[in-house]
Parts: structure tokens; C-alpha cells; sequence
């Protein structure tokens, strides 16, 4: 059996282009510009990257981009009081603080401070409460993209046995509750979970989200499953030590000769958490301005 790959690379493309034409609507329609804001501290090269690459995509997207990058060393203080003047400027619809942040700031006392309408990293734990309560929230990024490509490759998810290994707040146990949400049967695993292996062979959907490069081996999954891979890792290249590669927390060859399909890394989950984001301010978007919702693109 060789196993469909699911191209998040060119699915992210798409849910970009719904993004951008509904964007266009508001513009024409209500001369209204969906507005990002994203705060990054320090000089992290990878968060750097990363915020560049939001700011590249918002703008291509037909958005507001709002970038404040702050030293290192800002403190806390000043920190809270740029977020409380973004939470107060009507231009800017979404909120997000790149993480991680400095040692010397409480991460969560800077997430909780963003307006939970503005909260499009859906970290808020008023988010995080209305999602687990079944209520509409802003959703993380990451989970969002991967129910976006399992509905698209399967339609309806219910009744479907869903295994989630790993349980991060930001993967893990908002996965779990989307995927409850579309009436799977859901387990977390996670590195306490007795015979793992049997757990995720049970799974029709196997989501890894661990952080550990090849953890899952292809004897680990059920004929024809689905597996999505959300681990990043970076990893010596087999044929250039001095040089690394990505790679998923799944081993990709084994399991695609046994799933039924499969992201790869890179090109399957990675692409879908900016295209998520841009989504997610839009869809806050429109609920300031009492709008109807963006079609196929919230949970």
C-alpha cells in the first residue's frame, strides 16, 4: 500500500486564496481591512523568520500587517502596555505574541492580557474555555490547519478513532477537542500511555505532536489510517553531518507504506499554521464588525 500524501503545501496555498477573496469582499463591500499585529521580542533568528513570513502572507492576503519588534531585555511592563493599546486600536483585529518569549516575562500573563476576540493564536484561556466547552472560539493555528485537511480528506469525521499523542496546549489538547468536536472517538497519549503501540494501531487517525523525530514507526499504525504529523525536528543529514534536515516525529517511509494517508515534513502541517492564522483574523474580522463568518474556514 502506498499511502496518499496530503499536500499541505498546496492546501495552505488554497485556504490563502479563500482568505484573500474574502478580503477583497470586505474591502469593496464594507471598506473594511482585516488588521494582524504580531509583537515579537528579542532577535530569535527562527522567530524572525517566522514573523516575516506572517508579515509577507498578511499583506499578500490583502490585510493590515502591523509589526512591533521589541528588544530583549523590554520589560514586562512595557510589554503588557503595547497589547493593551493593540487591544484598543479598532484597525487591528488580531493579536499575536510571538513565543517563545524572554525568561524574564510571563508568557501567560502576556497571553491572557490579549483581548480574547483579538486572541487569533486562540491561547487565551477564555478561548481555550470555549472550545473545550464546545462554544465558538478562536482556535490555535496548528490544530485548525490539520481538522482543515482531515476534513478535506475524509468529509465527514464521525465516529472515526482518533488517537492525539501528545498533549501540549497548543497541539495536543486543542486537537483533541476539535476532533471531539466533529464526533471522533478520542484518546491522548502521551509518554505515560501504557503500550503505546497498541493505542496508535487502534487509531483511524493518528495525530503525532511530540517533538521527537521518528518516534512512530510504521508497525505502530493501522492499515490505512491516516497519520498527521505535526512534529518539526531538526535533524543531522544522513549524507552531510555539518548539515541538517526536517524531519516528523513519525517515521515518514515506514508509515507511509502502511497508512492509507500522510503529511510529510516538510510540506504538510508546517505551511497550513500561517495560512490558519490569516483565517483566524479574518473570521475575528468579521465578528467585530458583526459579519457572517468566512465560509470553510473556521472550526
Amino acid at each position: 500500500m502506498a499511502a496518499t500524501i496530503i499536500d499541505g503545501k498546496a492546501f495552505a496555498a488554497r485556504v490563502r486564496g479563500q482568505v484573500a477573496e474574502q478580503v477583497a469582499v470586505l474591502r469593496t463591500a464594507h471598506g473594511i481591512v482585516p488588521g494582524l499585529a504580531v509583537v515579537l521580542v528579542g532577535q530569535d533568528p527562527a522567530s524572525q523568520v517566522y514573523v516575516r513570513n506572517k508579515g509577507t502572507q498578511t499583506v499578500e492576503a490583502g490585510m493590515a500587517s502591523f509589526e512591533h519588534k521589541l528588544d530583549v531585555a523590554t520589560p514586562q511592563a512595557e510589554i503588557l502596555a503595547l497589547v493593551a493599546r493593540l487591544n484598543a486600536d479598532p484597525a487591528v483585529h488580531g493579536i499575536l505574541v510571538q513565543l517563545p518569549l524572554p525568561a524574564h516575562v510571563d508568557a501567560a500573563a502576556v497571553i491572557n492580557a490579549i483581548d480574547p476576540a483579538k486572541d487569533v493564536d486562540g491561547f487565551h484561556i477564555s478561548n481555550v474555555g470555549l472550545l473545550g466547552t464546545g462554544q465558538k472560539a478562536l482556535v490555535p493555528c496548528t490544530p485548525l490547519g490539520c481538522l482543515m485537511m482531515l476534513r478535506d480528506h475524509h468529509g465527514d469525521l464521525s465516529g472515526m478513532d482518533a488517537v492525539v499523542v501528545g498533549r501540549s496546549n497548543i497541539v495536543g489538547k486543542p486537537m483533541a477537542q476539535l476532533l471531539l468536536g466533529d464526533s471522533c472517538t478520542v484518546t491522548i497519549a502521551h509518554s505515560r500511555t501504557r503500550d503505546l503501540r497498541e493505542v496508535c494501531r487502534r487509531a483511524d487517525i493518528l495525530v503525532a505532536a511530540v517533538g521527537r523525530p521518528g518516534m512512530i514507526p510504521g508497525d505502530w499504525v493501522k492499515p490505512g489510517a491516516t497519520v498527521i504529523d505535526v512534529g518539526i525536528n531538526r535533524v543531522p543529514h544522513p549524507d552531510d553531518p555539518a548539515r541538517t534536515r526536517l524531519v516528523g516525529d513519525v517515521d515518514f517511509d515506514s508509515c507511509a507504506a502502511v497508512a492509507g494517508a500522510i503529511t510529510p515534513v516538510p510540506g504538510g502541517v508546517g505551511p497550513m499554521t500561517i495560512a490558519c492564522l490569516l483565517a483566524n483574523t479574518l473570521t475575528a474580522c468579521c465578528r467585530a464588525h458583526g459579519l457572517a463568518e468566512p465560509t470553510g474556514l473556521t472550526a
